[in-house]
């Protein structure tokens, strides 16, 4: 049968940050932590929609211990917020799960082509500004969990046009930013290794899963007939989204799971089904690429991260 969300295992005890906590496979997923006794850190864009997320769960689960912030990734004055909201609060596990894909170009507040800016570099921000609440887990190691797309199978990061400036299509900049969400993955978990950190990092996807993600970009081009299609499209082929949440969950709490691992659903053309190891594209395992991709990320955020660069192999 597979591994399900019957599998989570105890979570009392542990507390947990996931950015776009409030729709979709963010939701689920807060919905099954908090099932199973973990506190929950919703970080949503909006505080109001994360409240009422909030309240859903609490209808499922009355007495989950959750608390929404606000949290705009295509924003580093916010991201720096709720990471310094957090003071010394121990984490045990960050999501990075909130994204946007495929909408027309516009910029974030920073300047950053926004699904660049938000998918990758506003999660590399945050990641690094709450490592030091991930680095006091004591027992079993802290994990980040990074949720990239088989999308990132087409992605290529194009380090001459990184923003998208010179030339842009909405479908290549989201690959370019799932991809690098798995570079990011991969690198952090090797400089983990280097430091003898007791953190892990893994990638993950959740295959087609029928959510509001898919509906951004036709929204923002006003695109009725794409809109009418991806309807269709969501409800003929997609999986639900408590099933694509589960290579989330996996990653997050099974004790199995591995860092430096990829975990996508293990059916249809990785579409759907329940969760599994995989191989993720060759480019994601360019250590060149990832080494480089990192230190342009910490130029265009300003956030350094305590941990020592890796040796070329490990």
């Amino acid at each position: 049968m597979g591994w399900t969300a019957d599998d989570v295992p105890d979570q009392r005890g542990r507390t947990v940050l996931i950015t776009g906590a409030n729709s979709g496979i963010g939701l689920e997923a807060t919905r099954e932590l908090a099932r199973n006794g973990a506190t929950v850190r919703m970080a949503c864009r909006s505080v109001e929609r994360g409240e009422d997320a909030a309240a859903d769960v609490r209808d499922d689960v009355p007495d989950a211990e959750l608390r929404v912030a606000e949290c705009d990734l295509g924003s580093l004055e916010s991201v720096r917020a709720v990471a310094a909201d957090l003071g010394d609060e121990e984490l045990d596990v960050l999501i990075n799960n909130a994204g946007v894909m495929a909408i027309p170009r516009s910029e974030t507040e920073d300047g950053f082509e926004t699904q660049f800016g938000v998918n990758h570099l506003g999660h590399f921000a945050l990641t690094g500004l709450v490592l030091e609440n991930l680095a006091t887990a004591d027992g079993e190691p802290a994990r980040v969990v990074t949720v990239s797309s088989g999308v990132h199978e087409r992605g290529e990061i194009d380090f001459d046009d990184l923003q998208g400036e010179e030339s842009y299509d909405k479908w290549d900049a989201y690959a370019q930013s799932k991809l690098a969400n798995v570079l990011f993955a991969y690198e952090l978990e090797r400089r983990f290794l280097t430091a003898d950190a007791n953190a892990e990092s893994m990638a993950v996807h959740p295959g087609y899963a029928n959510t509001r993600l898919q509906f951004r970009g036709p929204e923002q081009s006003g695109s009725r007939l794409r809109m009418a299609a991806m309807r269709l499209m969501n409800t003929v082929a997609a999986q639900s989204a408590e099933m694509g949440a589960l290579p989330t969950l996996y990653a997050a709490t099974a004790p199995e799971a591995e860092g430096g691992a990829y975990y996508g659903p293990g059916g249809f053309k990785n579409m759907r089904g329940t969760p599994e190891r995989q191989a993720s594209s060759d480019r994601s395992y360019d250590e060149e690429t990832a080494r480089r991709l990192w230190t342009v990320s910490r130029e265009l955020t300003g956030v350094t991260y305590d941990l020592p660069e890796p040796a070329a192999e490990i």
